[in-house]
């Protein structure tokens, strides 16, 4: 069945302009004024609407365990999440610990995914140690069409790497044409601050924080690009949080480092006095890097609205508040980090980004699609609105308006972290591959639509 959107105002990282726009199959054939609806098409009326391609998370935790237990999404609850909000496509993070062969965790990761998402997918294969055995795993999974890797520089003993093992990472990533993705933290200051906090008896979740302070993660983002600028390879600093953080990017940029900026909508809205919260309450609040003082998201507002912040994601890891956040009850370090936001991100990013005036239209595709496709390899058949790219659309409608609410949310957790939060603007029509996935508000497209995405190497 193919289908037609008509007089929308399309928005891309670049244009701006009213068109309809033909699909044919899965992609985007035509592009015109005025054209006429071929028999048996559906027709979609965007007047009044913006048009934008499919938006794209570059950074999300679906499966995913944490001491003992596992984030509340499946892929099927998580990927319907994120049509609702706008998100066509994600890329998840695959966390293989430390004993586990890569090629395995890669394996069990597609297998969760295959067959039960609705909306596209792709993975950034995490390295949590370096060897003989790794290395030939690491080298299968690019040629199965993952063309990004995934480094901590944090969980000492669990899933970060030595610096023998980041220089090794690193090495192979370029060799391969490979862009590495890095949580930057100095491991061992997290540590031993964790132990200082908690032998004072200060074990409440406003602790957190204090065990990596700005400070920490700097340290870390300084550490990742010594190794990239020696060894040449391309990274990419995720859930950057801070005025600190972001500055030493900078400072490495402009020494030749080849790296990229990713903020949080988390880290924009939110703030260290949510994870103070009394009664607990706090622990709602508590990912890592941690929500900053509020000064902090000046810098990153300005960050993607110069280009020196390339993407917006979500890092969302949805664990239940009145059961799994209550592990880290008399002990911080045990609260599961993760604030879910996957299917709010988009709507949040449009109201307090473009509505208030700190990024325009451009800017907000450009970070919350664009960019992504053309960093991870997927660009242009997403992240673009153009002939023979695949026809992921977002017929967006920024008269609406509404409030955020768990009680509403497909996310398949007990909270919301932006709980009573107004939007202004949500999506009217979602397409995948040219079939509808989503209209205001509900999912109506199919639970296993969504296709493994892969992407060759060396695409800088």
């Amino acid at each position: 069945m193919s289908l037609l959107i008509r007089n929308g105002e399309i928005v891309t990282a670049a244009q701006r302009y009213t068109a309809d726009i033909y699909c044919e199959g899965e992609t985007i054939t035509r592009i015109d004024r005025n054209i006429a609806a071929p028999a048996g098409a559906e027709v979609i009326d965007a007047t009044g609407k913006y048009v934008f391609p499919g938006f794209i998370d570059p950074h999300v935790h679906i499966y995913m365990e944490f001491m003992g237990t596992f984030a509340k999404d499946t892929h099927e609850s998580a990927s319907q999440a994120a049509l609702v909000g706008g998100t066509t496509t994600f890329i998840e993070m695959i966390c293989p610990g430390r004993t586990e062969r890569p090629l395995e965790a890669f394996e069990l990761w597609l297998g969760k995914a295959q067959g039960k998402s609705a909306c596209d997918f792709t993975f950034h294969m995490g390295v949590s140690r370096y060897d003989a055995e790794a290395e030939r795993d690491l080298r299968e999974i690019v040629k199965r069409g993952v063309s990004s890797f995934k480094v901590f520089l944090a969980y000492k003993g669990a899933l970060g790497v030595t610096d023998e093992e980041l220089f090794h990472a690193l090495r192979l990533a370029r060799e391969l044409g490979v862009i590495t993705t890095a949580h930057c933290e100095n491991a061992d200051l997290v540590q031993e601050l964790q132990r200082k906090f908690l032998a004072e008896g200060k074990t409440g979740p406003e602790y957190h924080y204090w065990s990596r302070p700005p400070r920490v993660e700097a340290e870390g983002v300084h550490h990742l690009l010594t190794f990239a600028e020696i060894l040449g390879a391309h990274v990419y600093i995720v859930h950057t949080s801070c005025g600190e953080a972001l500055r030493e990017a900078m400072r490495g940029a402009g020494r030749g480092a080849r790296v990229w900026v990713e903020a949080l909508i988390q880290h924009l809205l939110c703030d260290k006095t949510d994870a103070e919260k009394p009664d607990f309450e706090g622990a709602k609040f508590i990912m890592s890097p941690p929500l900053r003082e509020k000064h902090n998201q000046e810098a990153l507002w300005n960050g993607l609205r110069q280009g020196f912040v390339s993407t917006l994601g979500s890092d969302h890891a949805p664990f239940d508040f009145k059961t799994q956040k209550q592990m880290g009850r008399g002990d911080f370090t045990k609260i599961p980090n993760g604030i879910p936001s996957l299917e709010d991100r988009v709507n949040l990013y449009f109201t307090y980004g473009v509505k208030r005036g700190r990024i325009d239209l451009h800017q907000f595709v450009n970070t919350a699609s664009t960019q992504t496709a053309k960093i991870f390899g997927l660009f242009p058949r997403k992240g673009a609105i153009q002939p023979g790219s695949d026809a992921d659309l977002v017929v967006y409608d920024p008269a609406y308006s509404g409030i955020i609410s768990a009680a509403t949310q497909r996310m398949n957790v007990d909270y919301n972290a932006f709980e009573g939060m107004p939007i202004e603007g949500r999506p009217h029509v979602v397409t995948v591959r040219g079939k509808v996935a989503a209209r205001d508000g509900k999912f109506v497209g199919e639970a296993d639509r969504g296709q493994f995405l892969r992407r060759e190497p060396n695409h800088f």
